[in-house]
């Protein structure tokens, strides 16, 4: 199991494929994506990743999280959130997960929070039929009826569905499919809606439900020091080799 990553919603768009047809895609944008510290199974009973996005004001962040930012030498981030891993899932502490750490093609899942919409009727909110047009009713059309029991059991139970406020739930939308990745802007594009605003934080996964690429990279893609992960091979080889 990999790390997620937390990108920023930028809008929507479409994209053309070679056949001339027109593919919806969400942008999401991975800006300096780092990861902050680790979970352990030692210490605290499991393993994850901590991930930090965007650049926090210092005067914003307490002294004890400027502390833990200055452990790992990363500046203070304005997003954090954990990601379960396993084992062979971990990725140093200060590495920045890169785009294309997902691959085009594969499926992922993503969560974010959805729009307000204020208070609305239980049509809208909970998709209810509505009265009938005729025979007897006049101006509560829209309405929902009746809420409780007759003389038996002669109450409304609680967590009816009814009118009231409608959005801003946490909402994770699956099995959404990767189109393209944009390494160098920070760009992951991926067919239809995302859930929430334009320049909301949307959490990224690897779908649950569908099976991974057999060429997904392990623990994933990320540059440490300005060099990718797979450049990082290369390079101690070479060195390796000078010093023979």
């Amino acid at each position: 199991m990999r790390s997620g990553v937390i990108a920023q919603k930028v809008g929507m768009t479409r994209i053309f494929t070679d056949a001339g047809e027109h593919v919806p895609v969400t942008v999401l944008k991975v800006d300096n994506c780092q990861v902050v510290g680790h979970r352990t199974m030692e210490k605290n009973g499991y393993v994850a990743l901590q991930v930090g996005v965007g650049r926090a004001k210092v005067k914003n962040v307490s002294k004890a999280e400027r502390g833990r930012f200055a452990v790992a030498n990363v500046e203070p981030k304005q997003k954090l959130a954990e990601f379960r891993v396993t084992e062979d899932g971990v990725i140093p502490v200060g590495a920045e997960i890169t785009a294309d750490h997902f691959l085009a093609g594969q499926f992922v899942d993503v969560t974010g929070t959805t729009l307000g919409k204020g208070f609305a009727g239980g049509m809208k909110r909970w998709n209810f039929g509505g009265l009938r047009a005729t025979h007897g009713v006049s101006v509560s059309h829209r309405s929902i009826g009746g809420t409780g029991g007759r003389q038996d059991p002669g109450k409304t139970f609680k967590n009816k569905k009814m009118p009231g406020h409608l959005g801003v739930e946490r909402v994770t939308t699956q099995n959404l499919r990767v189109v393209q990745t944009d390494v160098a802007r920070g760009l992951i594009l991926v067919e239809g809606a995302v859930p929430g605003h334009a320049g909301g934080w949307i959490f990224i996964r690897d779908a649950v439900k569908r099976k991974a690429p057999a060429d997904l990279p392990m623990p994933g893609k990320f540059r440490t020091n300005g060099a990718s992960n797979s450049e990082a091979p290369a390079a101690e080889t070479e060195t390796v080799e000078e010093n023979a």
